[in-house]
């Protein structure tokens, strides 16, 4: 298949488009996973002008430097951006850049730019990964009108996706290592510039669908579970939230909560979609946690095109910055913050009939060689945009992966923003996996009546 046909398959994949049901892809079209496409479905090819270059594998050693736990404190350190995008330039790369990113240099003419880099597709995973995604490719579906899953186990369930749903499935079946610990804090930007510690935790996270040998006969289907602990500040410390994410869309989401005032264990159904965030004193939604968290339900997708776009990206620097070096008044330093040319898939989630959520439509953008969201626009029921979500992935080879936890989501209407799971002076570790057991309300019942 040549470079031509590439842009046939995906003109024809753009038609189909919508959330639905769809079977998995032929024989012949997985085979383009071993030339053309990456093993996970991107272009092997730099674009036409070079500022794309070509995937040649990633990274996969170890860096040297600094390391917070597993995570090397900075990658690239002696380059210089190419060139600088600010309110007064930004007419120039208007079809690079997503609503929500015009909207805040906009907003802040004086203190937010985009500081563009020379474009390193860095994207690696581990061999796995690709075997499983190859073998994917031609048995995973989606079940339940798109919102449940057959068939997958083990990487990236669609590499060669047919569906704007499908591309979100890829992004929460992301990899990762089959099991993590780290710290992280949770903080508020108030309207007046000012910042609020609203937590800071410690959380384990494991992801069966990654671990050694996993089939789709011996995977369960819960894709993610996690249990973290609150550690400031002093008057919400011992709290504790456990979750556990499935493909069945019947079971898609459990989830127990202990507060230390009432001494308890209890259901919390509630923690997803649009209820406000309590680990970050509700200034976000839940599902904004790491770009998308949760269900995928409530919204009608649409896979409305491949494109080039300035997103962030190999932000091991920001990450391994200081909370004061990292942050400013309303947004990340951007002398911070590394932003590169990358090519992405573009999903509009629309709510469905019937259902609700304060954030009706959402566009999201994704990253073709890591299925990560990279920046995520939400507008009103008026159709203004609202809300817009950026967030900040880096590289860690120990996996190999790219790794999102840290989002910053924007409040334009109350300009307000909250720091969703900081990394700035915290840790985090490619750990042993744990017992399931211990991802219950029982267990986190047992420790806390110790």
């Amino acid at each position: 298949m040549k470079k031509n046909k590439i842009a046939v398959v995906i003109a024809s994949v753009l038609a189909l488009g919508t959330t639905g049901a769809f079977a998995a892809v032929s024989a012949e079209k997985a085979e383009s996973l071993k030339n053309e496409l990456t093993p996970v479905g991107a272009e092997r090819a730099g674009n036409a002008d070079g500022t794309i270059p070509e995937w040649t594998g990633g990274i996969t050693d170890a860096l040297p430097g600094k390391h917070m736990g597993d995570i090397p404190a900075q990658i690239f350190e002696d380059e210089k951006p190419l060139y600088k995008v600010t309110k007064s330039n930004m007419s120039e790369y208007g079809d690079v850049l997503s609503e929500g990113v015009k909207a805040l240099l906009n907003k802040y003419p004086d203190t937010f730019h985009l500081n563009v880099y020379p474009t390193h597709r860095t994207g690696a995973h581990p061999q796995s990964v690709y075997d499983s995604a190859y073998a994917n490719a031609t048995r995973c579906e989606t079940i339940d009108g798109g919102y449940s899953l057959e068939g997958c186990a083990g990487g990236t369930p669609f590499p060669i996706p047919q569906s704007g749903v499908q591309v979100m499935w890829n992004f929460l079946l992301r990899t990762e290592a089959p099991s993590i610990e780290y710290t992280f804090k949770n903080i508020v930007g108030n309207s007046d510039g000012s910042h609020t510690l609203a937590t800071r935790n410690e959380i384990a996270f494991q992801y069966p669908q990654f671990y050694e040998g996993v089939t789709p006969e011996s995977w369960s289907g819960e894709y993610a579970m996690f249990r973290f602990n609150t550690l400031a500040p002093p008057f919400k410390a011992g709290e504790s939230l456990v979750i556990r994410d499935s493909i069945e869309q019947d079971k898609s989401r459990q989830a127990w909560q202990y507060l230390v005032g009432q001494r308890r264990v209890r259901q919390a159904p509630t923690v997803s979609y649009d209820t406000p965030d309590f680990v970050a004193s509700g200034a976000n939604y839940f599902d904004e946690v790491q770009g998308f968290f949760g269900a995928l339900d409530r919204f009608d997708w649409k896979l409305v095109q491949k494109r080039e776009m300035l997103i962030p990206y190999n932000n091991n620097g920001f990450i391994g910055a200081s909370v004061d070096d990292a942050y400013m008044a309303y947004h990340a330093n951007p002398e911070k913050v590394r932003w590169e040319r990358h090519r992405v898939w573009e999903v509009e989630a629309t709510v469905r009939d019937g259902m609700r959520h304060a954030v009706p439509k959402r566009r999201y953008f994704l990253d073709e060689d890591t299925w990560l969201i990279a920046l995520a626009d939400g507008y009103d029921s008026e159709g203004t945009l609202w809300r817009a979500s950026m967030t900040t992935p880096f590289v860690v080879p120990t996996v190999p992966a790219t790794m999102l936890k840290t989002t910053l989501v924007f409040n334009l209407q109350a300009n307000t923003l909250s720091i969703i799971q900081a990394l700035q002076d915290e840790y985090l570790d490619v750990v042993p996996t744990k017992p399931e057991t211990y991802f219950t309300g029982d267990a986190v019942a047992a420790e806390a009546m110790r």
